[in-house]
């Protein structure tokens, strides 16, 4: 590593010397680089951005306190590039280099596993004001009053900078950038080095300003023709997924009879960074626990006949004032949807149900609901259930006191048009116990997930870990509950989440998507995006449906769908097959497995009732970009993003080059786009 890098300064130095211009110098990217991006709503914007043709400064190393004086004062040559250590990346700190004109752009340091302690960039009041409590329902509970869901939350993640932001991935990278700092930068004794100098240029350049008014109006036709680009910006937006035990008809109505006993969770999650936000308490935890239900009830015996049906719903969007509950709450009040609001008998949430070593679930209600005796009636009835099912299970399931609200969740947007008994679960009492909440670091080891030292990768996906053991008992109980909620009346023995099923969901999503298991499952005109794809992102993005999106929707199809004897022609266009019930049912000709003996995998059709259905805000089918009702949340859309690192030669020099170093710029990311 040191030959290297000495090799790359040495290239840098005998570049600079032997050209006479900006455009011969040598510069090296960085190619494993997240920037921080625009996002806007209806009354402001948040993110990063720098200059149409990118910010420039000289690199400074920030790793303790003192270090800022250099940059906000002392240092002979602004502006300065940041070069900061994850300790440092803090509001305070953050918001000090915003005050400062001497500050041109930031390049984060953040280690695969944070340092002990808390780290999460999101509100202390997630989602607030597009929840359940307002002045006209539990006043006393809106924005938080009661319980400070995420206490630690700094708000960085809504904060907007002037300034680029990226975040450095790969420490190979970033040892390059240390040592060039080394070598050049580094003031001795309080004296400014001479040049050459090591700089930075980021480029982040956002065309959404201002507003989602603003960028939308611009969007539909008022962009300026010499920035030569289609839009300002694009809506957050992706699908739901949704699936019944007993099949319905999609492009039918349940009659006002039907009665649905609903299971949720969300699928997305974010950080400070575009698209790295692992989620794996936030959001990977419950929709597993989701899954693994699904699948447990999908092989039991007598679901299919029980007197109410059982609806699984999976929403995107949520981080950003509940996109995919707004929108599904919208759709089945409008007559979109097969089913009414008013079919949902019962509704359970899994939300951050990542327990960890911990063995307690804690059942959420809303104690504004529970004043009315019919529904406390109906609650208590669920409650009791849940008691129930853990009996000789190794969980136990406890309520908060009744005076705390709902925290954060899908349900509430339920509840916001109508009463329905029911019950959010999760692995905290009152604030969260997820110290990396919507950050780069809600990871595995969050949730306590490790594996022995030794294990190739196929051993490694079917390793059944100790938390997938806990995540599998808890999937259990949620699939129990399910059942007795929908009227059974059989064993509840029989009815377990198999938790090699869920060791390989944990696997998949959060250690190693491109594995067999996934391979093997996904439908073969769906396979390139494993060479699309160089990691897993659970952002909701504006490209749908997303990568995240399509993987669960796969499992889901693996999980509670059934294989046929179609042939590939009758699976791809099952129209000319007797009796497709394409209204009722899907079909897809997935990978297969590969036998022992066989050089190429058995590829198959297999027939689920799987949909999805669009998570987009109303606001955005109605028009309504100033909407206070319904998420308005945009990403402004960019040319090109990426980071790169030069010496320059003089004061002159440097200046010369932030005015014409676009000429030679390649980016490592691709425009945003609808």
């Amino acid at each position: 590593m040191e030959v290297a890098v000495r090799w790359i300064s040495a290239a840098l130095f005998v570049g600079l010397c032997s050209a006479n211009s900006v455009e011969k110098k040598i510069y090296i990217t960085l190619n494993a680089t997240a920037p921080c991006v625009r996002l806007m709503n209806a009354t402001h914007q948040i993110g990063c951005q720098s200059s149409l043709t990118g910010d420039t400064g000289v690199i400074h190393l920030v790793e303790q306190e003192s270090d800022l004086s250099w940059v906000l004062s002392d240092g002979p040559n602004p502006p300065y590039m940041v070069l900061l250590e994850s300790s440092m990346f803090t509001r305070d700190v953050m918001l000090n280099l915003k005050s400062s004109s001497r500050v041109s752009g930031v390049a984060v340091i953040l280690p695969p596993s944070p340092a002990p302690g808390q780290f999460s960039h999101d509100l202390k009041c997630p989602n607030d004001g597009f929840g359940l409590y307002s002045l006209n329902y539990g006043p006393e509970y809106a924005h938080c009053n009661e319980t400070l869901w995420n206490p630690e939350g700094n708000g960085l993640s809504y904060e907007d900078f002037p300034f680029p932001v990226f975040m450095l991935k790969d420490e190979n990278e970033t040892q390059v950038i240390r040592q060039c700092y080394q070598e050049h930068n580094r003031p001795s004794k309080g004296a400014a080095p001479a040049f050459p100098l090591c700089a930075m240029q980021l480029s982040s350049h956002m065309h959404g300003v201002k507003d989602t008014v603003t960028c939308m109006r611009r969007s539909a036709g008022q962009v300026s023709i010499t920035l030569n680009i289609d839009g300002a910006c694009d809506p957050l937006s992706d699908f739901n997924i949704w699936t019944t035990i007993q099949p319905i008809n999609k492009s039918g109505f349940a009659s006002p009879e039907d009665r649905f006993v609903v299971a949720a969770a969300r699928l997305d999650s974010r950080s400070f960074f575009w698209e790295v936000a692992p989620g794996t308490d936030s959001a990977v935890s419950g929709f597993i626990v989701l899954l693994a239900a699904a699948e447990a009830l999908a092989r039991t015996p007598d679901v299919k006949s029980l007197p109410k049906n059982i609806m699984f719903l999976l929403f995107q969007g949520e981080t950003f004032d509940y996109i995919g509950s707004s929108r599904m709450v919208y759709d089945m009040t409008n007559g979109k949807f097969p089913i009414a609001l008013e079919n949902i008998d019962s509704f359970i949430e899994l939300n951050q149900i990542g327990i960890g070593t911990s063995s307690e679930i804690w059942a959420h209600t809303d104690p504004v609901s529970l004043r009315n005796s019919t529904v406390n009636e109906q609650v208590q009835k669920l409650l009791a259930s849940f008691s129930k099912v853990t009996a000789g299970m190794n969980i136990s399931i406890r309520q908060p006191d009744q005076s705390q609200p709902l925290p954060p969740s899908s349900f509430q947007r339920f509840l916001r048009k109508r009463i329905i008994p029911g019950a959010v679960l999760t692995d905290h009492q009152a604030n969260f116990t997820n110290r990396y909440y919507q950050s780069v670091y809600d990871l595995g080891e969050n949730i306590g997930l490790r594996y022995p030292d030794g294990l190739t990768p196929e051993e490694a996906l079917n390793h059944v870990t100790d938390t997938a053991k806990a995540l599998a008992d808890v999937a259990s109980l949620v699939a129990r509950t399910l059942y007795l909620q929908a009227g059974g009346n059989g064993s509840l023995e029989n009815i377990t989440a198999n938790a090699q099923t869920v060791t390989r969901m944990l696997y998949g999503f959060v250690i190693n998507w491109n594995n067999s298991w996934f391979h093997s499952i996904i439908s073969q005109d769906k396979n390139d995006i494993f060479t699309k794809q160089k990691h897993i992102s659970f952002y909701v993005s504006v490209n749908d449906p997303t990568f995240s999106t399509v993987l669960v929707e796969h499992v889901l199809y693996n999980l509670t769908g059934y294989p046929t004897n179609l042939t590939e022609e009758q699976c791809r266009d099952p129209k000319n097959i007797p009796h497709p019930d394409t209204d009722f049912f899907n079909y897809i000709w997935v990978q297969g497995t590969q036998a022992e003996n066989a050089s190429e995998p058995t590829p198959h059709c297999v027939r689920a009732n799987i949909w999805l259905t669009r998570a987009l805000s109303p606001a955005f089918e109605l028009a309504d970009w100033s909407s206070t009702e319904y998420s308005t949340w945009t990403e402004s859309r960019w040319q090109k993003v990426g980071a790169r690192i030069f010496l320059v030669a003089s004061r002159e020099l440097e200046v010369s080059s932030a005015s014409r170093q676009l000429c030679s710029f390649n980016s490592p990311f691709p425009q945003s786009e609808t």
